[in-house]
């Protein structure tokens, strides 16, 4: 399901067809869910906001519209089954999607994220593109969208400023005087789009152009606001005057403070990555900005050998920052058709590895997980046709983050860190050695192997010591707190709470590198959440737990220990299947939990068949950090709710 309303309301299904969502008010009952960002809206509140007199009947019409809107997004609900998207929530409603799946947030998202970084701009250009016309713009005569629509409006502006002043830092210019002379005509009263335009003349060469501009500015500030410019348009104007460099961005990338090309600076971005914390975030953004500057240069070959150059070992099925591998991989995509079928096979494959890495497969629709699955399976053939032992440890590494089709697949994961691990060892390849090690670290833990999981962390940060690997024993003491965690329902083990403080520490070491959001949010309540599990009580219920992206699976069992079974049966009916990661046998064994308890014997069959191929692993165990106990326990519980309700 996608909705958009930057323009008329309007509604398409996962195929792409439209969906008819009736008459005008029901549009605007679900434009007006679509503002509230997630939120319950009362159901007070829509009466008031659909009609300026409500009717007698306004709460039954109000009514009525929900449920052809329910009829519309969701046609193949089955009767009596509680809706998934537009749900009744306490005394309203609420619209539960993703929020890449409504135009206006994934552009409020990638103005947020260009604000913070100019990596983003690709997000940001095909944010602004979407708009089609007014937001909202076919729901006439309410506040509330008149409100909305003036404060996106006044967002939409400062993104085309926004992208505008990105791409003159990054050297940008005579491309932008019609569009920056355009937004000025419209919007005469933002000085900021003042300076924009006079900067991008003085980029084209334009000075005595950009001068006038600065001029007009402030003549038309002082006449019809009598004020003066502001302290930027006279810095600017003076700038100008003087040829001050400031005015000329450097044409390469800059890293650590030195000036450096494309090439030299992926090499230098691939050497930072290994550091981890800043050094990685550091390492990130050059390795894109020299992606863009290579591109820039028209240069295919070029283009190929700095993208595939970054080979870095990538273990999380999670992306830190998808928007920038959505640009990499973007990247990658163009310039492999450039290069076509019958470009140089090393260069092909180091593209098809980089398109499977950056694909990380917990943030994929299925049709980008095909294309990359696909994208891995070339590379690594490519790569073992060439015989280049660099190239297919690289390769195997995309194959590695695609092993996740299905649960129970550890033994064949662990093949794959076997196979890196021979290659990097007999080809001294050391930042793959410990890709090998971590790998099979993982799945020695999702097999329930922990002296086996310990002796491959123990290895692996000790060479960790010589590549300088600084996040390895940050992951290697998340398998210690997990080896704690199961050894606490032993007789003679740990306590619990000696496991969850081994967990914390693991956390707040964790924390400090801040540079890892895909892998650190929700970890540590998922880890608890565990804990609690594996010692037969409830989950646990502190507001101040972050369940980042695994809340769907893990509300259910929070809102049971709550005692508030009906939202729990609610929050169980809208989880979706679990993303096919790391994760996804804890998840389903979640679900299970949470079936089991409530009795819902559809639910916990489907569970069944899941895990039916990992009945001999450890859920939670494939992330090597934390565990739930033994799946077979869940599938146990899951087979006996199907057979018995």
């Amino acid at each position: 399901m996608r909705i958009d309303v930057l323009g008329a309301v309007r509604a398409f299904d996962d195929e792409g067809a439209a969906v008819d969502l009736g008459g005008p008010r029901h549009r605007e009952v679900l434009a007006r869910l679509v503002a509230a960002g997630g939120r319950m809206v009362a159901t007070d509140t829509l009466v008031d906001d659909l009609w300026a007199e409500p009717p007698v009947r306004a709460v039954g019409a109000l009514r009525t519209f929900v449920a052809a809107l329910r009829r519309a997004i969701e046609p193949g609900r089955p009767p009596r089954t509680p809706p998934r998207v537009l749900v009744t929530e306490g005394p309203g409603y609420a619209l539960r999607l993703p929020r890449d799946s409504v135009d206006v947030h994934r552009f409020e998202d990638a103005l947020a994220r260009a604000r913070r970084t100019p990596d983003a701009l690709t997000d940001l250009d095909a944010a602004l593109a979407a708009w089609r016309g007014p937001a909202y713009a076919d729901v006439t005569g309410s506040a509330w969208a008149e409100r909305e629509r003036t404060r996106l409006e006044e967002l939409r502006l400062e993104g085309v400023e926004l992208r505008a002043r990105l791409l003159l830092d990054a050297g940008s210019g005579a491309e932008l005087v019609a569009e920056l002379g355009a937004h000025v005509t419209e919007h005469p009263w933002r000085e900021p789009a003042w300076g924009l335009l006079a900067r991008a003349l003085h980029r084209a060469g334009r000075q005595a152009d950009a001068l006038a501009t600065l001029r007009r500015a402030r003549t038309m500030l002082a006449d019809q606001l009598g004020l003066d410019p502001g302290a930027d348009l006279r810095r600017l104007e003076t700038d100008i005057l003087r040829g001050a460099t400031t005015l000329h961005p450097p044409r390469t990338v800059w890293t650590a403070g030195v000036r450096l090309g494309p090439r030299t600076t992926t090499e230098l971005a691939r050497t930072l990555a290994l550091a981890g914390g800043d050094a990685l975030i550091h390492s990130r953004r050059d390795r894109l900005a020299a992606v863009e500057a290579a591109e820039r240069t028209g240069d295919v070959t070029l283009t190929a050998r700095v993208i595939g150059a970054y080979d870095v070992p990538a273990l999380w099925t999670r992306a830190d920052d998808p928007a920038q591998s959505r640009a990499v991989v973007a990247a990658a995509e163009r310039t492999l058709t450039a290069l076509g079928t019958d470009g140089p096979a090393e260069l092909r494959a180091r593209l098809l590895a980089t398109v499977a890495i950056e694909s990380r497969s917990a943030d994929l629709s299925v049709d980008e997980r095909r294309r990359a699955e696909q994208a891995a399976r070339e590379g690594e053939a490519l790569a073992r046709e060439l015989g280049d032992p660099a190239l297919l440890v690289f390769a195997l590494n995309g194959v590695f983050l695609h092993s996740f089709a299905r649960p129970g697949l550890a033994t064949a994961r662990d093949a794959i860190g076997s196979e890196i691990l021979d290659l990097a060892t007999r080809h001294e390849l050391p930042g793959f050695a410990v890709l090998g090690r971590l790998i099979r670290m993982q799945s020695a833990s999702a097999l329930g192997d922990l002296d086996a999981a310990t002796a491959h962390a123990e290895a692996a940060e000790q060479l960790a010591v010589s590549t300088e690997a600084l996040l390895v024993p940050v992951l290697t003491s998340w398998l210690r707190a997990r080896a704690t965690a199961a050894r606490s329902t032993e007789p003679g083990g740990p306590t619990a709470a000696t496991a969850a403080a081994h967990y914390r520490a693991a956390e707040d070491a964790l924390a400090e590198t801040a540079a890892m959001p895909g892998l650190h949010r929700g970890l540590f309540a998922l880890a608890l959440l565990g804990l609690r599990l594996l010692h037969d009580r409830p989950a646990p219920t502190d507001p101040a737990l972050d369940w980042g992206p695994y809340r769907p699976w893990t509300q259910p069992l929070v809102l049971l220990a709550r005692k508030r079974d009906e939202e729990a049966r609610t929050a169980l009916a809208m989880a979706p299947e679990p993303p096919l990661d790391h994760m996804q046998e804890a998840l389903w064994c979640l679900t299970t939990h949470a079936a089991a308890g409530l009795g819902e014997r559809r639910i916990a069959a489907r569970a069944a068949t899941a895990l039916h191929a990992a009945r001999t692993e450890h859920a939670g165990g494939a992330s090597g950090m934390l565990t739930l106990g033994p799946v077979a326990r869940y599938l146990a519980e899951a087979e006996a709710c199907a057979d018995t309700h």
